[in-house]
């Protein structure tokens, strides 16, 4: 007998419109892919989560969003929380 892994995805994290951008915003995240992404620059938002998926769709738990709250708060990565520099999504 085997035991079944579970693989679970990275979603990246891209707003757009006017903030907030609530991070339980399920249009806000690109599809699944199983290699964590390329987040360079000065840690400052949130870049993609390592999340179980729910039909091409982050789960986003209660534990997952206080890793990502504490992430954001400590501008530090965690093992489920990637980040990145602001982005500006609006040009004059």
């Amino acid at each position: 007998m085997y035991k079944s892994t579970i693989i679970m995805p990275w979603y990246v994290f891209n707003p757009s419109g006017p903030s907030p951008h609530p991070i339980g915003n399920m249009a806000f995240y690109d599809a699944p892919q199983i290699l964590p992404p390329d987040c360079p620059g000065p840690k400052i938002s949130l870049c993609a989560i390592h999340a179980e998926d729910n039909q091409g769709e982050p789960i986003i738990t209660t534990d997952l969003a206080l890793e990502i709250v504490t992430a954001l708060s400590n501008k530090e990565e965690s093992a489920n929380v990637r980040l990145r520099e602001f982005v500006c999504l609006f040009q004059d």
